[in-house]
């Protein structure tokens, strides 16, 4: 990145030729200036610019520009979905795609369609053209196997996170305390403190008002299943397929210990344990019931999620909430079922209509120099951060700001889904004391569970997946809302349920993800 003070080291061998622009020459990897189209579709914004304003061009993407000769112009299809997989196939629909195909969720359809003809692989380009990226598959074996197609290339080139703990369960000590409640250790005690919670008055306002469980993605109310002993998902992606104990691949919501977990979870709901806007409040819901001093436990990122004691200090007397360690099972295990996998199915492709293929992976490849990297995950040097003692340190603004860190990143260009490799200290330098000790907390504990890091189907396993799959995740995710919201029971309706989903190909999608899953990773 670097439009840059010089490096330290030259100017401790006191060099005065060399200038940023000279530096930024070093990086250049056109003569003359080369406009690339791309398609850059995910959660934070449908298109290539500011909040998907195409219009407002990042300040990375400029800093890019200056130092590689490399433009990208905005042609992302789908600007009115916010639903990557329908954009995507907008994209492959109308025939005329973009030199680079980037954002949410590409893994899938470029392994499907790459082998196919519409993604250039990756695997020699990289070898001859992109020796930082090569660097990187070196030092990490096992990862650009598990992103290859059947036919053993690969089509894209990942967000790779950084760093290993994600999410925690978190509680409101000050309740507790106040309360005289201590951190619950079980299920069970869990039940109770959440009770406890609802009934007693904690916030101390004299109404019933205490949302006691609360999440901003509904999907989490799901980690409640981990307490019962089942499953929601294989990785960090929501309802994603895992290994079982005997080494085959099986869905959580087929799983009878789905079943007795979710009859729990929807015992809770009915009790007004769980928040009864739990499917409709959405991602606001953090920030409302704990600056309204409603909210009393929920599970969310470290980082993220402790930085509201000290924004709410002032506002809630004695405001304390933080980590603590998952409760033991019904069977007595704990697990953070979470954590930051080291490849995403985000990430960016070439696509086949691309005219300058070495020029596009050379750009690519620069995102994995030092300066590339510091860039695509600080953001624009001097201006959002300097470079103190040798690291990437954010400036007081960035830090001090009202808006999170991650938020102002994605606002210049910096921590979005292009093909990256992430920085842990982007996110270390804004986590506080606080999920620091729940960090080291979690890491003493050894909480951490094997992720299942996908597959690649051949055509025909992807004709069966495609088949049936689709209907099969609305129907599961469609009864499972229905369910927890008191539609049903899942106890009377579960054979029918199980009958339902082997009607609707549930056995076949088991059998062509496990054929990929042993001839991938010899299981």
């Amino acid at each position: 990145m670097r439009t840059l003070p010089v490096t330290l080291s030259l100017l401790m061998l006191g060099s005065t030729a060399l200038t940023a622009p000279a530096l930024a020459q070093d990086l250049r990897i056109v003569e003359d200036p080369l406009e690339l189209t791309i398609h850059m579709h995910w959660p934070r914004a449908q298109g290539y610019g500011v909040g998907g304003d195409t219009t407002q061009i990042y300040p990375v993407e400029l800093a890019a520009r200056e130092m590689t000769g490399i433009s990208l112009v905005d042609q992302t299809a789908g600007k009115n979905t916010t639903d990557a997989a329908e954009a995507m196939n907008l994209l492959l629909a109308q025939g005329n795609m973009p030199d680079i195909v980037g954002g949410n969720l590409i893994q899938q359809p470029v392994n499907q369609y790459g082998p196919e003809g519409a993604f250039l692989p990756l695997n020699d380009l990289v070898k001859e053209h992109a020796p930082h990226i090569q660097a990187f598959w070196d030092s990490h074996p096992g990862l650009m196997e598990a992103i290859s197609a059947y036919d053993g290339n690969y089509y894209y080139i990942p967000y790779l996170p950084d760093g290993e703990f994600g999410r925690a369960w978190y509680i409101r000590q000050d309740w507790l305390d106040k309360l005289g409640l201590e951190q619950p250790q079980t299920v069970d005690e869990y039940h109770d403190v959440l009770v406890a919670f609802r009934d007693q008055d904690p916030n101390g306002n004299g109404k019933k008002d205490e949302i006691p469980y609360f999440a901003r993605q509904w999907e989490e109310v799901n980690r409640l299943l981990t307490l019962w002993d089942a499953r929601s998902s294989g990785s960090d992606t929501y309802h994603d397929f895992y290994v079982n104990g005997d080494g085959k691949l099986v869905h959580p919501y087929a799983q009878e210990a789905y079943r007795v977990g979710l009859g729990h979870i929807a015992d809770w709901y009915a009790e007004g344990l769980i928040d009864a806007e739990i499917f409709t409040r959405g991602s606001s819901s953090r920030d409302y019931l704990l600056s309204e001093n409603l909210g009393g436990s929920t599970h969310d990122w470290f980082a993220s999620t402790s930085g509201y004691n000290a924004a709410l200090a002032d506002k809630i007397d004695g405001f304390n909430f933080i980590p603590f360690l998952p409760p033991a099972s019904a069977a007595g295990v704990r697990m953070e079922e979470h954590r930051r996998i080291p490849i995403k199915p985000d990430g960016w492709a070439i696509s086949y209509m691309n005219e300058h293929p070495i020029e596009t992976i050379k750009y690519f490849d620069f995102f994995f120099t030092e300066e590339g990297r510091n860039l695509s995950n600080f953001g624009v040097e001097g201006e959002t951060w300097n470079m103190i003692d040798g690291q990437p340190v954010y400036t007081d603004a960035v830090l001090n700001s009202d808006s999170p860190v991650n938020s102002q990143m994605y606002l210049v260009g910096a921590q979005i889904y292009r093909g990256y490799w992430q920085d842990y200290r982007y996110e270390d330098q804004w986590t506080s004391e606080a999920a620091r000790e729940g960090i080291a907390l979690y890491q003493a504990n050894d909480l951490l569970i094997d992720q299942f890091l996908g597959v690649a189907f051949n055509q025909e396993e992807q004709a069966v997946y495609d088949k049936y799959w689709p209907s099969l995740r609305t129907y599961m995710l469609e009864r499972q809302q229905a369910w927890i919201l008191g539609s049903g029971d899942v106890d009377a309706d579960w054979d029918d349920y199980i009958a339902t989903l082997n009607r609707m190909g549930y056995d076949q999608v088991i059998e062509v993800m496990n054929s990929a899953y042993a001839r991938q990773y010899g299981g």
